[in-house]
């Protein structure tokens, strides 16, 4: 635990101790949603998986968050779409259960399945290794969904460029070996330069390092970096949603490339690429708009 240690300082100078993790986003000068209580839930294939549910009514969208990050991330992206909404936490995220070995994206696309089939979702949302794992899942039930978001998609059949390869190893080594301040750094590289100085910056850094020092990932996701989600991108030319392909340019992580490939490949797909990174921090109000306006319209 890293209780004790004041890591990045706060902006006003007053040191503070990082607590338990919460299902809210980090200040980014916005309100952020208020916390609410999760749920552990079984699944048919016998992984724990940690869900939030909000909203009623039909239709069920499920949100499938990224890697290192959870229900507090992708919450805001479904704050307008109507409907009951459903996050949840990968299995070595979060509360969620550990199964020993090394994972692929078939472990997570069961993962997202289950949390889909229980709660009758017809909709999705994958951000990055979510958005991985919903492909794999399309490429497997192509049918399964009646609209879809893929939201900054990383990687479809072939393997990341090696220094976005390797950014990504190195961070969790770092979170699986305590190594704060290499984690960081890391996380500093999420926010944009002219915010990273300021009191949000600062907050950011410090919940994105309470969730992932206080909970932690699990050594079952060291070798995703060296994985695909799809062997053939040509698999998921049989979906039968609508589907909103999200990217942006200047992205090592996430290349416009790749969701401009998966945007082409994609029988029924509409995309946009943002003209700069960091969309979540540049264009929140544009994101959250284009988002629920495709899967409520």
């Amino acid at each position: 635990m890293i209780n004790d240690l004041r890591w990045p300082p706060p902006p006003d100078g007053f040191p503070r101790r990082l607590g338990k993790p919460r299902n809210s986003a980090p200040n980014t000068g916005r309100p952020a949603p208020p916390a609410l209580p999760t749920e552990i839930v079984d699944t048919p294939h016998g992984v724990q998986l940690e869900r939030l549910s909000t909203g009623v009514g039909e239709p069920v969208t499920v949100f499938a968050h990224g890697l290192g990050h959870g229900i507090a991330e992708t919450r805001p992206l479904g704050s307008a779409v109507t409907g009951k909404r459903v996050f949840f936490q990968f299995r070595g995220h979060g509360e969620s259960s550990s199964p020993r070995g090394a994972w692929d994206y078939g472990d997570l696309a069961r993962d997202l399945r289950a949390i889909a089939d229980m709660a009758g979702a017809t909709r999705a949302l994958g951000v990055s290794l979510g958005a991985g794992a919903l492909c794999r899942l399309l490429a497997e039930t192509p049918d399964r969904f009646e609209k879809v978001v893929l939201f900054l998609p990383a990687v479809l059949d072939r393997r990341r460029p090696e220094a976005a390869r390797r950014r990504l190893v190195n961070l969790l080594e770092a979170i699986n070996s305590g190594d704060l301040p290499t984690v960081a750094n890391a996380v500093v590289e999420e926010i944009p330069p002219s915010a990273r100085n300021g009191a949000s910056g600062w907050a950011y850094v410090r919940q994105r390092l309470n969730t992932l020092m206080n909970t932690g990932l699990s050594s079952g996701l060291l070798t995703l970096p060296d994985q695909v989600p799809v062997p053939d991108v040509n698999l998921l030319r049989d979906v039968s949603a609508q589907v909103l392909v999200i990217g942006c340019i200047g992205d090592d992580l996430h290349p416009a490339s790749v969701a401009e490939e998966l945007a082409s490949v994609l029988p029924d797909a509409t995309l946009h690429i943002y003209n700069r990174p960091s969309v979540l921090w540049h264009e929140r109000a544009d994101l959250r708009e284009r988002v629920s306006g495709f899967l409520n319209g």
